[in-house]
């Protein structure tokens, strides 16, 4: 057994079982570890046959795997979301796309909607440092979505583990620029194929999704990207937020909420100081030359 496969759990009654399913009908040999968030639904009730790690409160997806990769003794490490249930020969395909790349840490999976269009096959880094889906193949990426992934547990201990502060969101592509900024690699698996239903317990749009997707952006900028990317980046978040008053008309998006923005800034100021800058700044200058932008 070389994989531990963490199942990062909240609320997640009405879908979990379609993931344990089709976990247990994989191919290769592995341990299945269910984090369970505090869920208060009746969660509990259909885990009675698994492993679970049962936390005393909502970690979110970010602090879930954190919590469980101090428990992980295994090779490879798999983050698996609740709402997703992968193809039979989705943890072999992983496992072979790491063993056919010895310098890759990860290698991420293909994710498809209920209705089989593609979702996403990795993640690519935009001009201005989001962490954007690949929605077609693709033989580079980036990074991976957290939703589905296989990663070494040696090195991700040794990057630093996982992002807990982030509570949900942008841990994938924050860990994913820590991988690179230590020179590894991350390879596509188009073979490790999962159906995922996508945002079943963050409903996506709300005051929480725009928070934490504004606020963990500029976080891993600000520790990952090169000094003038970072700031650039913070100083035109922050000028927008004060410019928003004065329009006479402003987009009707959650994340154009002046209160919101003052609430990602005042965030991003508690916690950046634990927040330590990773790699050095040539490599940082690097990886941005070569991965920001980049569209395949």
């Amino acid at each position: 057994m070389r994989s531990t496969v963490v199942v990062v759990t909240w609320r997640g009654r009405e879908h979990i079982e379609a993931c344990l399913n089709a976990l247990k009908a994989q191919d290769r040999p592995h341990r299945t570890l269910v984090v369970d968030n505090a869920s208060d639904d009746g969660t509990a009730e259909l885990l009675r046959d698994v492993e679970v790690l049962r936390l005393n409160k909502n970690l979110g997806y970010a602090g879930g795997i954190s919590a469980a990769v101090r428990h992980v003794g295994t090779e490879f490490v798999a983050w698996l979301n609740d709402d997703a249930a992968p193809e039979p020969g989705w943890l072999g395909a992983l496992e072979d796309a790491l063993d056919g790349h010895p310098g890759a840490a990860a290698a991420s999976s293909v994710l498809l909607t209920p209705a089989g269009a593609v979702q996403s096959t990795g993640v690519r880094l935009t001009h201005d440092g989001h962490g954007a889906d690949i929605d077609r193949e693709s033989e580079q990426v980036f990074g991976f979505c957290g939703g589905a992934v296989l990663l070494r547990t040696d090195v991700l201990r040794e990057v630093g583990g996982v992002p807990a502060h982030f509570f949900c969101y942008y841990e994938d592509t924050d860990t994913a620029w820590r991988l690179r900024l230590n020179g590894h690699e991350i390879v596509p698996a188009r073979s490790a194929r999962v159906r995922h239903l996508h945002g079943a317990s963050t409903e996506p749009g709300s005051w929480n999704f725009h928070l934490w997707n504004e606020r963990n952006r500029l976080l891993m900028l600000l520790r990952c990207a090169p000094a003038a990317v970072a700031a650039r980046q913070l100083a035109k978040f922050a000028a927008l937020t004060a410019v928003l008053p004065l329009r006479r008309s402003r987009p009707d998006a959650l994340n154009f909420s002046v209160r919101l923005r003052l609430r990602v800034l005042g965030e991003v100021l508690i916690k950046l100081p634990g927040s330590r800058r990773a790699g050095t700044s040539a490599r940082r200058r690097a990886v941005w030359a070569r991965w920001a932008g980049q569209t395949w």
